[in-house]
């Protein structure tokens, strides 16, 4: 889940709640000096120890240990704090589900800013038209069609109607279907469309309900309809081009939820791509690096991944597979932080057992040892060379 599906369980929550207590605290120290700031000031550096002074000598206490006091208690009303926080999170998560919702999506996080969608040249993707689908009444989808690079030139000054006549041309169109949180316009998402293209592939990229300028609210629902309109959209503008579903983390579950959809209407998509693809959103969401920390925590499916359920979210990946008849091609780093890597595994395993070929289901892991994480596959220079040997097949 950017570069995404993170599930940051704690990152909104608690950094509301941390910034409002760290200025409560601050304030309140503040007081407390201030306070004694007066009495401090007419004490004298000097402190006069009284078996000393019937000695007739002055003992010197150095000023820094009542400084040292505050500190001190500064920092343990911090720690007192802090965990009252951590302990309220799970009782505020589930008394208003609706948050975790948010959290999931991360559609709020419109990055990258100042960047003007409707142009992508500004992210120099300069054989490339924006525009917008209605797959229902009140919802509008912001849309991306990159041509391959080799029609850089022809694509100079070309209208739409140009850019969807181009989907004919019998190369390859891949619908790419991000993460959570931001935009079409992140930067890995932008450069794993460079490359795709200059492979010599069509890209679609979307933008889901909610997301940048899309108008309405995320949702499995919607964001499955999102993608299923997509492709048919696609399919009866592209004659005999292949069509491929491509979803990256949260959108590996959108990927294949809509591939379902489709086969449900008694087609099968062309082709699927999950790139670091989870088992299922409450498995992920045990897994995710913000989860850890409430791991050992009294009530942790209940606080957590029940209250995920509650919010109609499941993007069952392993189910799906199971009746899936697409070919599957699934890519994964090793090294992956967000996602672990077994789960792609365990993926691979069903789908292996559903579908009983290795030819059209492959698993591609990329070694650690390269640092790709959940969002650098596209700097592999092995991966063009990837995709074709997965999809060449498929267009005879």
């Amino acid at each position: 889940m950017t570069s995404v599906l993170s599930l940051p369980l704690l990152l909104i929550v608690c950094k509301g709640l941390l910034r409002c207590t760290f200025w409560q605290v601050s304030h309140a120290c503040m007081m407390t000096m201030k306070k004694r700031s007066k009495k401090e000031a007419s004490k004298a550096s000097l402190v006069a120890d009284k078996s000393a002074l019937k000695k007739g000598r002055i003992v010197t206490r150095p000023a820094g240990d009542l400084s040292n006091s505050r500190w001190f208690l500064t920092i343990g009303k911090t720690f007192i704090v802090l965990f009252v926080v951590y302990v309220s999170v799970p009782f505020i998560l589930r008394l208003f589900p609706g948050l975790l919702g948010h959290v999931l999506y991360l559609n709020i996080f419109r990055v990258p800013f100042f960047v003007d969608l409707s142009r992508p040249s500004e992210l120099s993707l300069n054989h490339t038209v924006n525009f917008y689908l209605t797959p229902e009444e009140g919802i509008t989808l912001g849309v991306w069609h990159t041509v391959p690079d080799c029609q850089w030139r022809e694509a100079q000054g070309k209208d739409l109607v140009w850019y969807q006549e181009s989907l004919k041309d019998g190369a390859p169109v891949i619908i790419y279907l991000h993460g959570n949180a931001g935009t079409r316009g992140v930067s890995h998402r932008v450069e794993l469309m460079k490359v795709l293209t200059a492979a010599g592939f069509h890209v679609l990229a979307v933008d889901y309900r909610g997301f940048a300028e899309s108008t309405g609210l995320p949702s499995e629902t919607g964001l499955t309809a999102d993608a299923q309109y997509l492709y048919n959209w696609v399919k009866a503008r592209s004659g005999r081009s292949l069509v491929c579903l491509w979803g990256h983390s949260l959108g590996t579950g959108v990927a294949t939820n809509a591939a379902l959809k489709v086969q449900e209407q008694g087609t099968n998509v062309d082709a699927v791509i999950l790139e670091a693809p989870y088992t299922n959103i409450r498995e992920e969401g045990a897994n995710h690096p913000f989860s850890k920390m409430y791991w050992k925590f009294p009530g942790f499916e209940y606080f957590f991944l029940d209250t995920i359920a509650l919010n109609n979210v499941v993007f069952p990946n392993d189910e799906n597979l199971k009746t899936m008849d697409s070919p599957l091609l699934i890519l994964h780093a090793e090294d992956d932080h967000i996602v672990p890597f077994h789960m792609s595994q365990k993926l691979f395993v069903i789908a292996h057992q559903a579908q009983g070929s290795k030819n059209r289901v492959q698993i591609v892991p990329f070694s650690g040892s390269l640092g790709y994480f959940h969002n650098g596959i596209y700097k592999d220079p092995n991966l063009p060379r990837i995709i074709w040997e997965f999809l060449q097949p498929l267009k005879a």
